[in-house]
């Protein structure tokens, strides 16, 4: 990166690696220094691992007409991150001003497109099996890491403070995942459970 100044830099990266975590720890966003198995730390290492899984989707999802839409998610994510890596300070503080928190026209945006898939897809009668087409296998697996994600925030919000709009974007975002790989499997290309069929 140029050294000229940029207010629109958020991030900078000249090393690597630095050696700050050889012994286990990691700096939050606030600079405050914890162990790397920090509840903090592992709901937004949980994020990271979907979006990587979402890249991978992607790659499926190239001339479809929801691969733009996956590529806002994953740069949404990164938001996601930044939120959890730092602390929600008390509503009146003023640092609440300066810091990338998610907010609630991003959790609408995922309402609009969960509303619009599901309206072209046909009823549920049972409960879906993952798989089908690579795109809509590799959705499956995210839309899981995504719950996990959510799981792993709710469980730091039950003992440090989180911004309630990040476990509400986990929530649709998965959500919006499963109906994108319901249509990702087209018309009749989606298994469906059948309870007790291997039962003699």
């Amino acid at each position: 990166m140029s050294d000229a100044p940029n207010d629109d830099v958020v991030v900078r990266l000249d090393r690597i690696y630095t050696r700050g975590g050889d012994l286990g720890e990691t700096s939050l966003g606030d600079g405050h220094r914890v162990s790397k198995h920090n509840p903090r730390v592992a709901a937004y290492g949980t994020v990271d691992e979907l979006n990587a899984a979402l890249g991978v989707a992607r790659l499926h999802a190239a001339g479809t007409a929801h691969a733009a839409w996956l590529e806002r998610i994953q740069n949404d994510l990164f938001d996601v991150g930044a939120d959890l890596c730092v602390p929600p300070p008390p509503e009146d503080d003023q640092r609440n001003r300066s810091r990338l928190r998610v907010s609630v026209e991003q959790v609408a945006w995922l309402e609009d497109c969960i509303d619009t898939v599901n309206a072209s897809l046909p009823p549920l009668t049972s409960f879906v099996v993952p798989g089908g087409t690579p795109l809509a296998a590799y959705l499956h697996v995210a839309r899981t890491i995504c719950r996990r994600a959510e799981r792993d925030a709710v469980e730091l919000a039950a003992q440090e403070p989180v911004t309630r709009e990040v476990i509400t974007y986990l929530n649709r975002l998965s959500d919006l995942l499963f109906v994108l790989a319901r249509a990702g499997n087209g018309e009749g290309g989606e298994a469906m459970w059948r309870p007790g069929a291997s039962r003699s």
